[in-house]
């Protein structure tokens, strides 16, 4: 067997969530090239039925169902969706998040509540329907955020909060079922990538921040997280768990 070959899905079946637009639309992208058939989730259904479509196009199945990740049942119901269709759920990628950048002082308890509701609560739901389904061998990545790790260029408190505690969560489930369930459970933490939530970042200085902290000096492109994506995962990390993946062109080693 080549090494390439621990990189492939087929057979599996993957969970998306937050698979309307973005990198979760990408990912699920990714995951249907590496042979894998999908689960797709987010609010937006109308968005969700494009990417659904482009992996139809790659030849593999999927199905798409309207999620609110905040809410534990519709969470479950998802999964038994997916089980019902497909018989399985081998990987879960926890994408779906919001941000926002208020000042402190100024941020409102629901704008902070709101974020922490998405995308920590929201992807330990998520975690919990999945791991109730999962077999051994299953791979959960939760995308995180350079910003679990480092500085924020503008104010985002509740943004910062929820990815660094998500990076906390990914530790404990690892610890919990990567040996007695044997369900890797990792994080990809990228930096500023091009997506709907890096487009509401004010523009002015953005660059110059990304250039005087990351040693290669731009951002992101899809594909580059989309491979740290399919190895974790895939069985190319099959002894890796409880990690945080820094995708971010250097901006956090030390």
């Amino acid at each position: 067997m080549s090494v390439l070959d621990l990189f492939r899905l087929d057979g599996k079946v993957a969970v998306v969530t937050g698979a309307s637009s973005g990198l979760g639309a990408g990912f699920a992208l990714a995951l249907a090239d590496a042979g894998a058939d999908l689960v797709l989730a987010a609010r937006r259904t109308e968005l969700l039925d494009r990417t659904r479509s482009a992996v139809a196009e790659r030849g593999r199945r999927a199905l798409a169902v309207a999620t609110d990740v905040r809410d534990p049942r519709q969470c479950d119901r998802l999964v038994e969706a997916a089980l019902t269709e497909f018989g399985q759920v081998d990987v879960l990628v926890n994408n779906a998040g919001i941000g926002t950048a208020v000042p402190a002082l100024r941020e409102e308890p629901d704008e902070f509540r709101k974020v922490i509701d998405v995308n920590l609560n929201g992807a330990y739901w998520m975690a919990q329907a999945c791991g109730r389904a999962m077999g051994p061998g299953s791979s959960i990545v939760n995308v995180a955020s350079v910003l679990g790790l480092i500085k924020s260029y503008v104010p985002q408190a509740a943004y910062a909060a929820s990815k660094a505690g998500l990076i906390g969560l990914t530790r404990d489930l690892a610890q919990q079922w990567s040996g007695r369930r044997g369900i890797r459970v990792n994080a990809l933490a990228p930096g500023y990538f091009q997506s709907e939530m890096t487009a509401e970042v004010p523009s002015e200085g953005l660059t110059e921040f990304i250039r005087s902290t990351s040693p290669l000096a731009r951002m992101g492109e899809q594909h580059e997280l989309d491979a740290a994506m399919l190895f974790l995962a895939s069985p190319a990390s099959g002894y890796v768990t409880g990690t945080t993946l820094a995708v971010d062109g250097g901006m956090s080693m030390h």
